[in-house]
């Protein structure tokens, strides 16, 4: 059966577009494996291998190791003993129980694995050729990501790329980050970060690229759309879930809340609101910036 994997820089609605994807009902939800912090990371039981660095860049040259623990990720075997090894604490416990059997009763009733991972997205091809993954990656308005980040306070730090030779090498763009790194300038580097990601996006073969505006403003005809490029069945039920959580309203994209034993940022909210919510966080001087540094 093929995996599924959501992708695209973290705020760009990847949580969203799973949980949406899920609705199905046909599908295991996986998030962020590939995140190095704990949790959503660093949890051997859903993937037996080592982040060592956000935005892990995977290829055929350094997928010995990546290969198997994906393989067995997305066959929904989930590693109980390696987990027990490596997290014990209450939290990690309850999580333990839930992913395991979520894995178990997934590959019993033969669901497909999910993949929700923005720390995936310069890795798209590796899963969509390698892999064999249906790669689903959203694009946000670089405005938009700009004035999220900005409100979380996040920023990147381009040497976790730049130190991955074999991402410098395949994708030669990222030589354009060096300049900015150890910068202080959080727009100039967020902007790179969405100039080189758009860049390679466009030039992997065998994904899907989405606009989050687009799915934002139509979100049913955009899940239907998504619905039939990863070979789900679009029913009553998953149009009626879909709805509700996409038109609750007063709940625009106002911040990052973890939630639930996943530790996901998503939760219910009014799509079309969420469009117009960088007006509160950026200046009209930051905005005119961020156009001209990614137009």
């Amino acid at each position: 059966m093929t995996p599924i994997l959501v992708t695209g820089l973290p705020r760009s609605g990847t949580s969203w577009a799973g949980k949406m994807l899920t609705a199905s009902g046909e599908l295991v939800y996986v998030n962020e494996p590939l995140n190095p912090q704990h949790p959503p990371g660093r949890c051997p039981g859903v993937l037996r291998a080592s982040v060592t660095h956000r935005f892990q860049y995977i290829c055929d040259d350094n997928s010995a190791g990546w290969l198997p623990a994906f393989r067995d990720t997305t066959a929904l075997r989930y590693g109980f003993l390696a987990e027990l090894r490596a997290n014990r604490s209450p939290y990690d416990l309850a999580r333990l129980a839930r992913y395991g059997s979520a894995f178990t009763w997934g590959r019993l009733t033969g669901r497909r694995a999910l993949l929700d991972d923005p720390f995936a997205v310069l890795s798209s091809g590796w899963f969509a050729g390698r892999l064999g993954c249906t790669v689903i990656a959203l694009v946000r308005d670089p405005v938009a990501l700009v004035g999220s980040w900005t409100r979380l306070g996040w920023t990147i730090h381009l040497e976790e790329l730049l130190e991955q030779p074999l991402l410098v090498r395949d994708h030669p763009e990222m030589e354009e980050l060096r300049a900015l790194a150890g910068s202080q300038d959080r727009i100039a580097k967020v902007c790179a970060l969405w100039r080189v990601t758009r860049s390679l996006l466009a030039r992997t073969e065998g994904i899907t690229v989405v606009s989050y505006e687009e799915l934002a403003r139509s979100p049913l005809q955009g899940f239907r759309r998504l619905y039939d490029v990863a070979g789900l069945r679009w029913t009553a039920a998953a149009e009626r879930r879909i709805t509700r959580a996409c038109t609750a309203r007063g709940e625009a994209d106002r911040g990052f809340a973890w939630s639930g034993l996943s530790r996901t940022a998503y939760r219910p909210m009014d799509s079309s609101q969420a469009l117009s919510s960088y007006r509160e966080r950026l200046t009209t001087d930051e905005i005119d910036r961020v156009r001209a540094l990614t137009a």
